[in-house]
C-alpha cells in the first residue's frame, strides 16, 4: 500500500482546514477541507461540506453506467474545490484497490477511476464514501503563508466528520473537536 507522500514533520495530511470568518467572501467560505497531501511542493485537499445539485444519478448517466442499480447511502456529490473541476475524487473507507488509488491513511484513501462508481453502483464499493468534482489546492509554501495569515485553523480528520452528510454543521462539529464552536470566531485579528 502506497501512502500520500509527506516530508514533514509538520504535514497536515489527514487533518482538516476549517475556514476563518475572513475567508467569507470567498470560494472557502464555510468550507472545511479534509487534506490528503501536503509537502514541500504544496498541498491537495478536499471540500467535505459543499454539496452541488449534481447526484449520483446523474453520474452514472454521464459515465454510461445506466445499468447499474442505486445502491448507495450517498447520493450527494460535493464541490472538492475549485482546482480540476472537471476531475472526480472519491475519499473511501476501503483499501486503494482500484486504479488511480492512493493510500491516505491506514483507513482512508482517495481514488479517482471511474472503476470505483461502477463498484459503488453495484454495492460493491466502500462502505463509506463521498465524492467530489475538482479539489482545492496550493503551491509550494501557499498554505503555510495562508496559515501564517489565519486564513484557516486545523485539526486532526475524523472519519464521522468526513462522511456525514449534515454539511453545513461540518465547520462546527470540526471546531468541537477543539473544544470550541465557530459562532466564538470573529473577523478581528490583532493583540490588545
Amino acid at each position: 500500500m502506497t501512502l500520500a507522500k509527506t516530508d514533514s514533520p509538520l504535514s497536515l495530511v489527514n487533518h482538516f482546514l476549517i475556514a476563518m470568518p475572513q475567508l467569507n467572501n470567498s470560494y472557502f467560505a464555510d468550507t472545511v477541507i479534509y487534506m490528503w497531501q501536503h509537502n514541500s511542493e504544496g498541498a491537495l485537499g478536499l471540500v467535505i461540506n459543499l454539496p452541488i445539485k449534481m447526484r449520483m444519478t446523474d453520474i452514472f448517466e454521464q459515465l454510461g453506467l445506466t445499468d447499474l442499480r442505486m445502491s448507495t447511502a450517498n447520493p450527494f456529490i460535493l464541490s472538492g474545490g475549485p482546482v480540476e473541476t472537471d476531475k472526480g475524487f472519491v475519499l473511501h473507507d476501503a483499501d486503494p484497490r482500484w486504479p488511480s488509488s492512493l493510500a491516505v491513511t491506514e483507513h482512508l484513501s482517495i481514488t479517482t477511476s471511474q472503476d470505483i462508481l461502477a463498484a459503488i453502483g453495484r454495492g460493491e464499493g466502500p462502505q463509506n464514501y463521498l465524492i467530489a468534482l475538482g479539489c482545492s489546492g496550493w503551491s509550494a509554501g501557499q498554505l503555510e503563508q495562508e496559515l501564517v495569515q489565519n486564513s484557516w485553523f486545523t485539526c486532526l480528520a475524523t472519519k464521522d466528520i468526513i462522511f456525514s452528510t449534515e454539511f453545513s454543521k461540518k465547520p462546527d462539529m470540526a471546531a468541537a473537536t477543539l473544544g470550541f464552536s465557530m459562532a466564538q470566531l470573529t473577523n478581528d485579528v490583532g493583540y490588545s
